[in-house]
C-alpha cells in the first residue's frame, strides 16, 4: 500500500512528495511489531534503492510469512535522488543535518518534521546510506557510543562485516538516526558501497540481514540465513590516512584486505611534472575497510581507514 508521508508545493506547479510502501499481514491484531527501512536521505547514495526493491519483492512474494508491519521509504530526499544531488536541490541543504525539523519551519524543516512524526513509534528503523563518490566502504553499521547498548544487538544481526561504535559528536544531533533514537525508536545506520553506484553483492547481503532482524523481533517468519558475525570496534582502533599533497591517488592494494604498518597502499601522482608527490602508507597494522575511490585528491583528503588488529 503506497502512502504519502508529506507533500509540499514548489514553483512552476512542481511538488515535493515523500512516499512509503506499507506491507502488513492481511489480518491485523493491533499488536504487530513495526519496522521502518529508510534511505535516499542523500540523493547520490543509491545502494539503498536496490535494498528497498529486494525487500519489496521478497515480502510481497511471501505475504503469508509477514507477521508484522514493514514500512519502506526509498527516497526521503526525492528531489536529490532525481537530480543526483547529495543535498536538497534549490535549498542547498544536507537533509541529514536538519532533523528533527520544524512543522512550522521552512520547506526542508517541515518535511523533516513530518518524516520524524511518521516513523515515531516504530520498533526498529534501519537507516541505509552509501558512501559518497570519493570513498568505498564495506557493509558496516555505525553506532554512537551513547546508544551502543541498545543498538548493538540489532547491528550484530544485520549480516554486516563491521560494526563501528564511534564517539559522540555535535553534528550527530541533527541527523535522522540521532533524532529517532532520542524519541525511543532504535535506529541503526548502515554504510556500504560507493556514491552514485549500486553494489549488488552488498545489497543482497544487507537484505538478508534485515530479514534476520525482522525474524528476531517477530515481523517475519520466512526463511533466513545465519548472519555473519561482524567485527565490532571502537574509535581508538581505527587509523586514518589523509593526503599530504594534491594530485592523483592510485591504490596498490585491494579494499578490505590486511595491511601492515608502514605498508604502501598507494601513491599520489603529479600529472604535470611526472613525479610521485606522496607514497601513501598504512598508519597501523590491520584491515583496510575504507579506500579512496575518486582519484583526484587535495591536501587533507581522506584516503583510507584501517581497523587495527589481526583478522583472518
Amino acid at each position: 500500500m503506497i502512502k504519502e508521508v508529506v507533500s509540499v508545493g514548489l514553483a512552476v506547479d512542481e511538488c515535493l512528495r515523500v512516499k512509503k510502501n506499507v506491507l502488513q499481514p492481511e489480518r491485523l491484531t493491533g499488536n504487530e511489531k513495526r519496522v521502518c527501512i529508510v534511505t535516499g536521505t542523500h540523493g547520490d547514495e543509491l545502494e539503498g534503492q536496490y535494498v528497498c526493491y529486494e525487500l519489496n519483492r521478497i515480502l510481497q512474494a511471501h505475504q503469508d510469512c509477514l507477521k508484522g508491519i514493514v514500512e519502506i521509504y526509498p527516497a526521503l530526499n526525492p528531489l536529490g535522488v532525481d537530480s543526483i544531488s547529495r543535498g536538497i536541490p534549490m535549498f542547498d541543504l544536507d537533509m541529514n543535518r536538519i532533523f528533527p525539523g520544524d512543522e512550522n519551519g521552512a520547506v526542508a524543516e517541515h518535511v523533516a518534521s513530518r518524516i520524524i512524526t511518521d516513523i515515531k513509534g516504530a520498533d526498529l528503523c534501519v537507516d541505509i546510506h552509501a558512501s559518497n563518490i570519493f570513498l568505498r566502504e564495506i557493509p558496516q553499521a555505525r553506532i554512537n557510543v551513547n546508544m551502543a547498548k541498545e543498538l548493538l544487538p540489532f547491528a550484530r544481526r544485520l549480516n554486516l562485516d563491521f560494526v563501528w561504535i564511534h564517539g559522540a559528536a555535535t553534528v550527530l544531533e541533527s541527523t535522522l538516526a540521532h533524532s529517532l533514537n532520542s524519541i525511543g525508536v532504535p535506529t541503526v545506520v548502515v554504510e556500504m558501497g560507493v556514491g552514485m553506484r549500486i553494489t549488488e553483492e552488498f545489497c543482497h547481503q544487507l537484505t538478508e540481514g534485515i530479514l534476520c532482524v525482522m525474524k528476531d523481533i517477530g515481523v517475519w517468519d520466512g526463511e533466513t540465513i545465519e548472519p555473519k558475525r561482524p567485527i565490532v570496534s571502537q574509535d581508538g582502533e581505527v587509523g586514518f590516512v589523509n593526503a599530504e599533497a594534491p594530485g592523483i591517488f592510485v591504490p596498490c592494494v585491494e579494499h578490505w584486505r590486511n595491511v601492515q604498518q608502514g605498508q604502501r597502499i598507494g601513491k599520489i601522482l603529479n600529472s604535470l611534472d611526472g613525479t610521485v608527490e606522496q607514497e601513501v602508507r598504512a598508519p597501523i597494522h590491520g584491515m583496510l575497510f575504507t579506500l579512496r575511490e575518486y582519484p583526484v585528491v587535495s591536501c587533507g583528503s581522506l584516503i583510507a581507514r584501517v581497523l587495527g588488529g589481526d583478522f583472518a
